[in-house]
Order: C-alpha cells, then sequence, then structure tokens
C-alpha cells in the first residue's frame, strides 16, 4: 500500500504561505502603474503607438491626452492632472522648468517635418513653392501660429517666400494641427501646411500629394518633453520619457516623419 501523503498545513505555515502571496502581489503592484501624458496634437497618433509600445514592454500604462500646445500649457498652469507634457515647441517646457512647474529638465525628443498637403493627387505635382507662388488657392489652411508651433511656422515659411500678404485673408485657421489637418480632409480648403508625420498615419486615400517644406523656411520644430510633479517618482511616466529616446522609441519616431533627438542618430 502506498504512503498517503498528508495535504495539511500548520497554521505557521499557511501564514507563511499568505505572507509570501501579499509579498509577490505587492511586487507585481509595484511594478504596474499609469500615467496621463499631455500630448502635442501633431504627435498624438505617434504617442498612441509608443504607448502600446511601452506597454508591452514594462507592464505600465500612458494615456494620452492631446491638444493645441498653448491649450495644454494653459490647463498645466491651471493644475490640470498631468504627470508629463510631450509639447510641439520649447518654449512652453521651458517655462514651466523656469516657473518651478517641473520637476526636471526638459529635453528634445523629436523635431517635425512641415508639409504643404492636397487631398488631390495633381494638386502639388512639382514643387510647392512654385505651387503657391501661382496663388491659385482660394483657400489655405493652416494651424493658429498663437497657439501652435505648425502654425507659426507655416506663417514663417509663407513670408520666407514672399507670400504672406497674398494668403493672409485666405487662410481658414484650425486651433491646433490635427484641425488644420481636418479643414483640408473635410474640403474646407484645397490645400493646408500640416504635418509630415499626419500624412503618414492618414488613410490611403488621403494621401494626395505634398510638399515637404525646406527647413531653412523657418524655425526648427523642436519639440521637447518634461516631466510634471505629479509624474515624479511615477515609474510609468518616468519610463515612458525615458523610452522616448531609447533605441526601439527613436526608431518608432522616424518611422512617424519626424527627426528623433541627435542622439538618436
Amino acid at each position: 500500500m502506498k504512503p498517503r501523503v498528508s495535504r495539511r498545513f500548520t497554521r505557521p505555515v499557511l501564514s507563511l504561505l499568505a505572507g509570501l502571496a501579499i509579498v509577490v502581489t505587492g511586487a507585481f503592484s509595484a511594478r504596474a502603474a499609469d500615467a496621463t501624458i499631455a500630448v502635442a496634437a501633431n504627435f498624438a497618433s505617434t504617442a498612441d503607438i509608443l504607448a502600446k509600445t511601452f506597454k508591452a514592454e514594462s507592464g505600465n500604462t500612458v494615456v494620452i491626452a492631446s491638444g493645441s500646445t498653448g491649450q495644454l500649457y494653459a490647463q498645466i498652469k491651471q493644475g490640470a492632472p498631468f504627470d508629463a507634457f510631450l509639447a510641439a515647441d520649447q518654449i512652453r517646457p521651458a517655462l514651466l522648468h523656469k516657473d518651478g512647474a517641473a520637476a526636471q529638465a526638459p529635453f528634445t525628443y523629436a523635431t517635425g517635418l512641415l508639409a504643404l498637403w492636397s487631398p488631390d493627387p495633381d494638386t502639388i505635382r512639382e514643387d510647392g513653392a512654385t505651387v503657391l507662388g501661382r496663388a491659385l488657392f482660394e483657400r489655405i489652411a493652416i494651424a493658429n501660429p498663437k497657439l501652435a508651433p505648425y502654425g507659426a511656422a507655416a506663417r514663417e515659411s509663407l513670408t520666407a517666400l514672399g507670400l504672406w500678404p497674398t494668403y493672409e485673408k485666405r487662410i481658414v485657421m484650425g486651433q491646433n494641427i490635427a484641425q488644420a489637418f481636418q479643414i483640408v480632409a473635410a474640403g474646407g480648403a484645397p490645400a493646408g501646411f500640416v504635418a509630415l508625420s499626419q500624412l503618414l498615419a492618414a488613410p490611403e486615400n488621403l494621401h494626395g500629394s505634398h510638399w515637404v517644406v525646406p527647413a531653412d523656411l523657418h524655425a526648427p520644430i523642436r519639440q521637447d518633453a518634461v516631466l510634471l510633479p505629479r509624474g515624479a517618482g511615477n515609474p510609468a511616466a518616468e519610463g515612458f520619457l525615458a523610452f522616448l529616446t531609447s533605441p526601439l522609441g527613436c526608431a518608432a519616431i522616424r518611422d512617424a516623419g519626424y527627426q528623433p533627438r541627435d542622439a538618436c542618430k
């Protein structure tokens, strides 16, 4: 007859096992975290992709809240519950740091590329400056230059080409670069200045034709990120910002139509 094996445990053993379960569960909970990141509208779709990859790599969850850089900055100043800020410029993160409203110094995570775009494949078949110079567009969409860096870059580019007086009264303005793209996509203007990243992420039927605006026509659209006080010590917030400059993060940023930070090249 085979000996019976007792499955009963003494109280000290049960207490020890329960304690181990608590330790293991607590360790897992400590690793898993979440954060809410304020992200400039132009980078929102890329941030969503990065957030999914980051969660797969780390187990931490990042929630993306998008809007124009100016609007998000105002919300942060008013106490909005964001853990980090990915702006479309360098100015607002620098102001937050100067005012003591940032947990760390800002850093550049990407440089944006501006494009003149039309959903019509035949509209921009040659140099965009030549197309603009013909003044054939009765309306042209840009983001608000006072709120959105891409809008400011569009105005600078038209000014550099000597065409701002021609188009100033033809502008259809979106509050951010996402709205500028939507205006053109919906037919509110035959063409507009948008982020190259938006075109790469757009459905094929919207690819149309475009011209990447030469970088020497406008100030670099350097996009800075900054950790906010609410995110200090949060592994999701701090980890996500670090992920932006990792080889995997840099590759995703480059594929999305941006120039990643110099250290990534």
